[in-house]
């Protein structure tokens, strides 16, 4: 059973292409139970893994590489059939790309990582799930929430901006307490 959280988090890299399938198919209510799926694997392999102490390594690393695959190829979608803003689309790939090129560099300079989210970037993924899903509802025109949607938007926007400088910031200290530690 330790095995579950890892095995939920494989269940949500599979999901990927049938969502982003349904969604370039405009089959929005299969994407948004597809999407809902994912959702809940996301927060269920962590719940379990924390409450039963089922935390592995690799699940450290597979979490948030099946959170970046889902959201980021949704996000793409959903921004070529004009259901989220481009805007918003970059911002998430730019700072995905940032914080694991940060990650990166802290590990080939220190030749380990601890992968350690912060309760802002936890937020953002939230944020980001969240709004997706409720784009999902709305292209399928099942909910109307163009006024809330778009106030979700801003504020995964901002949160998503706040969460990539607050990573920044933390590889920056890291790098520069290891450059410390090397020196003295």
């Amino acid at each position: 059973m330790h095995h579950l959280p890892n095995l939920l988090t494989c269940l949500r890299i599979v999901l990927v292409l049938p969502i982003v399938w349904a969604l370039l198919e405009r089959q929005f209510s299969s994407a948004s139970a597809l999407f809902a799926v994912a959702g809940v694997t996301d927060a269920l392999d962590g719940f379990l893994a924390r409450r039963f102490n089922w935390q592995s390594r690799l699940g450290a690393w597979l979490d948030p590489l099946a959170d970046k695959l889902l959201l980021v190829s949704s996000f793409i979608v959903l921004a070529v059939i004009e259901a989220l803003p481009w805007w918003l689309v970059l911002l998430v790939v730019i700072r995905d790309l940032v914080i694991t090129l940060g990650a990166a560099l802290y590990y080939w300079w220190r030749q380990q990582l601890r992968m350690q989210p912060l309760v802002l970037g936890k937020l953002s993924t939230l944020l980001q799930v969240l709004c997706g899903f409720f784009s999902i509802l709305q292209a399928a025109q099942l909910l109307q929430l163009t006024q809330w949607l778009s106030a979700l938007v801003y504020l995964t926007g901002a949160v998503t901006l706040f969460s990539g400088v607050a990573y920044v910031v933390l590889w920056s200290q890291k790098f520069i307490a290891t450059r410390a530690d090397r020196a003295g």
